[in-house]
């Protein structure tokens, strides 16, 4: 059984769980029509439940809730059932800075204000899955709002969306990908080829580099070394390798391993034969 604390809009309440004594905002179709402050009501089976007592990257969960148009409480909440649609359980928490973003991107896309994104690119083979369901507010803003919400805005909701599944922060997984283009673009400048981010190399050699940093800062090790032969067998691969690794290392502030070199050389080695058979 539930409280009615706030009514936000027809769709949307906030109210107290009385058992449990914890607020939450509610959202469902038609939950809020003539509700009342105090009125008591059972939810809904169909309606979705977030949790107002935790805290966020934009601040805490009730501080938002005050502060966002709860039209974009309702558009987070579609995307987020579009993400636990294709990944099951998602940390629901994402929802007060996901719809705290979108009304920023309105606002700025009303204004006339165009948002530049360098990282689309990366952001979307990166995190592939999470960029394909936070497209599905493209069309969610041009029936509701008659917004047109470009690739650049759609990299950034996916980041929110990884931060639901992974339970890591936007700003790590941001810097996750700028990492990653970093050290793509040493690779890039070394062997004079141009890697394009929607090739099977680009995507071999990106996600090699993003669980290399994942493993780093697990402190999990590669058990088998492999140095001496890529050493060997591609001496100018294995020292760009190198130099990927030390970047890698002052950037996350984990150096890697030796036995990491090998392995990462392997895939600029794909580079160049990529490059030799176009």
């Amino acid at each position: 059984m539930y409280r009615v604390s706030k009514v936000l809009n027809n769709n949307g309440v906030i109210a107290i769980e009385m058992e449990e004594n914890q607020e939450y905002v509610l959202l469902g179709k038609g939950i809020g029509f003539g509700k009342k402050v105090s009125q008591r009501f059972e939810a809904p089976f169909d309606c979705t439940r977030y949790s107002l007592k935790n805290d966020t990257e934009r601040g805490s969960a009730a501080s938002l809730v005050k502060s966002v148009d709860p039209v974009f409480l309702e558009i987070a909440n579609e995307v987020l059932k579009e993400a636990e649609h294709t990944f099951g359980n998602i940390d629901k928490r994402i929802l007060f800075p996901l719809a705290d973003h979108i009304s920023f991107a309105v606002a700025r896309m009303k204004n006339g204000e165009q948002i530049s994104n360098p990282l689309t690119g990366d952001i979307r083979a990166l995190f592939y899955k999470e960029f394909q369901v936070a497209s599905v507010l493209k069309k969610i803003l041009s029936d509701r709002m008659q917004i047109e919400i470009g690739d650049d805005e759609i990299g950034y909701v996916a980041l929110h969306v990884h931060s639901a599944i992974e339970d890591e922060k936007v700003s790590v997984a941001m810097q996750m990908a700028r990492t990653v283009r970093e050290c793509v673009s040493i690779i890039e400048a070394e062997t004079g080829k141009k890697i394009d981010v929607m090739t099977l190399d680009y995507n071999r050699l990106m996600n090699h580099v993003k669980y290399m940093a994942a493993r780093l800062l697990r402190g999990e090790e590669l058990k088998v070394n492999i140095n001496d032969y890529i050493e060997i067998k591609f001496p100018k691969a294995f020292a760009i390798a190198t130099t990927v690794c030390d970047h890698l290392g002052e950037n996350i502030g984990v150096q890697p391993g030796e036995r990491e070199i090998g392995y990462l050389a392997m895939h600029i080695e794909r580079v160049y034969n990529s490059g030799e058979n176009n």
